[in-house]
């Protein structure tokens, strides 16, 4: 597994950028000991602009350090409870424990100030590679990556430049696809069920593909109904209620993914609605629990083992920067 080119900001570069000694950079991160406001101003503004984090394995292992941690892989995911994520952390771990890697995962709930403490954390224990999700990123967080001297992954999405390596499919494409079938099952008034996608930017790109697939057709989408919380079947059931009662003549759904389509399946089956007579419903990744309903969902499958898989080997063969797109296929199910 080698490395990006580069060399790891160490607290050397931070005092000699800043015009401190090296024992006044190392109080002023700390945060203890005596130091000026101006010293102590300069230092943290320095080390942010560099990508600078502690390096924890100094003075807590003994023995080298950079062999320690070359072992460690830090993985960042939003969610275990979608299982999207668990699916993806599946096929990466376990090529990489096959390789003597150990991963260690943090859970961001899809929040760019939490993946930026996250990320800060992991580099300080020197790893030999970071895994993340998705394509975007604080300022700090992508100034940190690049400093850190280390291979990047990040997965499950393609529609954007990456920092090394991108392992994933296009969101945008998969929206599209996705307006561009159930149009050609003959839907016209199509509207879309989801959940925050000021902090899901996938599922809003999703949304934007198939935004752009219905106007392609002359459409344009019927309405929407969005929940403030998190994606749950729960959340699904409660918005597709709510879009019905207010949109009651809308024929068909899109879903920000399987399991907001799942709640939905729930609420027709309440309510008595006939799917897809009444209302057609579509999804996006082709759960196995959405495959094994009574009518199996129609949705895209999405390969997030593949993806973990293909990260994984990326890495362990020091394969160069660029894209792989693993695409998506259709799942034409019984619901749409």
């Amino acid at each position: 597994m080698h490395q990006t080119p580069g060399r790891l900001v160490t607290i050397a570069d931070v005092a000699r950028e800043a015009g401190v000694g090296e024992s006044t950079v190392s109080r002023v991160l700390r945060g203890q000991g005596s130091f000026s406001k101006r010293a102590g101003e300069r230092v943290l503004e320095v080390a942010a602009r560099l990508g600078y984090v502690p390096n924890r394995l100094a003075g807590s292992l003994a023995g080298n350090a950079d062999s320690a941690g070359s072992q460690l892989v830090g993985v960042v995911i939003p969610s275990l409870a979608n299982i999207v994520f668990p699916d993806l952390l599946r096929g990466l771990t376990g090529a990489l424990d096959g390789a003597g890697f150990q991963s260690v995962v943090g859970v961001s709930d899809y929040d760019p100030e939490r993946e930026e403490a996250l990320v800060a954390g992991l580099l300080s224990w020197r790893p030999a590679a970071l895994v993340l999700t998705g394509l975007e990123h604080t300022e700090l967080t992508v100034t940190r990556l690049r400093a850190a001297g280390i291979r990047i992954v990040e997965m499950i999405d393609t529609d954007g430049p990456g920092l090394d390596i991108v392992v994933g499919f296009s969101n945008w494409a998969v929206g599209h696809a996705s307006a561009r079938h159930l149009v050609g099952r003959g839907y016209r008034r199509i509207a879309y069920v989801g959940h925050d996608l000021g902090r899901d930017l996938r599922a809003a790109k999703r949304l934007a593909g198939f935004e752009a697939g219905l106007i392609e057709s002359g459409l344009a989408l019927h309405a929407r109904e969005l929940v403030s919380d998190r994606s749950s079947a729960a959340a699904g059931r409660a918005a597709l209620e709510a879009l019905m009662a207010r949109v009651p003549n809308t024929d068909a759904v899109y879903f920000s993914n399987d399991d907001m389509a799942l709640g939905g399946y729930f609420a027709c089956l309440g309510r008595g609605w006939a799917v897809p007579e009444r209302v057609a419903l579509f999804g996006c990744h082709a759960l196995d629990i959405t495959a094994a309903m009574p009518q199996p969902l129609s949705t895209m499958r999405t390969p997030r083992l593949a993806i973990g898989r293909a990260a994984a080997e990326h890495l362990r063969a020091g394969g160069p920067p660029g894209t792989i797109d693993l695409g998506f296929e259709l799942s034409e199910g019984a619901t749409a």
